[in-house]
């Protein structure tokens, strides 16, 4: 049991270094746009938000394949497993329908599930706060020019 809690506690900080490595970058590139104020501010709204979305789902997808690969290197799951399938099955917290781990790595499917919720929190509270900042920056234009009309 030591094992899997060592070797799923491992893979999770990797995974959460992966995160907050992206998070900064998505932050940090978020605050730069909204500096710039657009001509457009609807458009300059849609690209942030497309971005920092499609970012984040990159993040979340190179996670997954840090499972999977993670699974391949300790036999997690049944000979002849798609372990790019089990780990997103696991990430997500869809649940097992058709592949189960093997009994001595059983803790790592929640261990897998504990770390999806924890990094899609983390990433809608990203979200929201990209949104949250871009659309203070549009309306503060939009205010702007409608007060100076």
């Amino acid at each position: 049991m030591l094992r899997q809690f060592l070797m799923g506690g491992a893979i999770s900080v990797c995974n959460i270094v992966i995160h907050a490595l992206v998070m900064t970058i998505v932050v940090r590139a978020s605050q730069t746009t909204a500096v710039k104020i657009a001509a457009r501010p609807n458009l300059l709204l849609i690209a942030v938000m497309v971005a920092t979305v499609s970012v984040l789902m990159a993040a979340h997808a190179s996670e997954v394949i840090v499972w999977s690969l993670a699974y391949g290197v300790v036999d997690a799951a049944p000979v002849g497993t798609d372990l790019l399938y089990f780990a997103f099955v696991n990430y997500t917290t869809l649940g097992y329908g058709d592949v189960v781990p093997v009994e001595r790595w059983q803790l790592m499917g929640p261990m897998t599930a504990m770390n999806g919720v924890l990094l899609f929190g983390w990433s809608t509270a990203v979200i929201f706060e990209v949104l949250r900042k871009a659309m203070a920056v549009t309306t503060a234009d939009n205010f702007g020019q409608s007060r100076s009309s």
